[in-house]
């Protein structure tokens, strides 16, 4: 039995339709080519953001920030600066040798013929740090702009709740088989809402954590927990949301042990 359809078109004759591909009929314009939705925009999201997870269905949390390399790349450029600022008090040589350590590892992976994004973003990031250094004559502002994008992200995540399109779900969502579907379910957005307040909780003890310590210049200290509440603490809140955002019955992974 055929169904009832709203396609447009659907009422004319064969002939008379649209065929893809075909040109409009003279004195008819071309409609024009819709957007991406918010649900495919959040797929684009999630698919470039490297947060994957296991077949048994755990976060894989190495992979999220980037593997061994990636962890590397974040960490390297803050922990030489503060060694040999601490060493030297030579403001201009651990600029310099800050930018050289990301250098490498964008050099590293362009030889390798590895993604470069995020070494390349990496290498951008610590030369605008020590562009703002150089220009205030102050090492601690190395750790500067950091503050300002943390505090962008947190503003950013705390809308993308109060918006009821929670971080945590955009992120979450699809590597769970979710799509946005999850939306439609209040318990479901509720759960995305608190795992985002959760990894907006270690962007904001960044902060408290930090800024103290800039104010008193306190370059050793800054330095050293910049380097431990970086990635390694962002990657703890991560597992931690996916952990109280889970669903009650989980989607299994192609390919997992139903077991499993």
């Amino acid at each position: 039995m055929s169904h009832p359809t709203n396609e447009p078109g659907a009422d004319l004759p064969e002939g008379a339709r649209a065929v893809p591909g075909q040109s409009a009929a003279p004195g008819t314009s071309p409609a024009p080519p819709a957007g991406p939705t918010a649900a495919e925009l959040a797929a684009q999201y999630a698919a470039k953001s490297g947060v994957r997870r296991n077949h048994d269905g755990q976060i894989d949390v190495l992979s999220s920030v980037g593997g061994v390399q990636g962890l590397a790349e974040s960490v390297a450029p803050g922990l030489v600066f503060t060694i040999l600022f601490t060493l030297t008090t030579d403001l201009q040589v651990s600029l310099i040798a800050a930018l050289a350590a990301s250098a490498v590892f964008t050099a590293v992976r362009l030889v390798s013929r590895t993604p470069v994004t995020q070494a390349l973003a990496g290498l951008v990031g610590v030369a605008f740090c020590a562009f703002v250094a150089l220009r205030t004559g102050n090492a601690e502002d190395f750790f500067l702009p950091g503050f300002f994008i943390n505090g962008a992200y947190i503003v950013g995540m705390a809308a993308s709740v109060i918006f009821r399109w929670p971080f945590a779900g955009l992120l979450f969502g699809f590597i769970r088989n979710e799509g946005v579907e999850w939306r439609k379910d209040p318990m479901r957005v509720r759960a995305y809402a608190l795992a985002t307040w959760i990894i907006v909780a270690v962007l904001a003890l960044r902060l408290v954590v930090q800024v103290p310590l800039y104010l008193v210049e306190n370059i050793a200290a800054l330095g050293s927990t910049r380097v431990a509440m970086g990635l390694p603490l962002y990657a703890l809140g991560l597992w931690l949301a996916w952990m109280v955002s889970r669903p009650a019955r989980a989607v299994p992974v192609a390919g997992a042990d139903p077991k499993g």
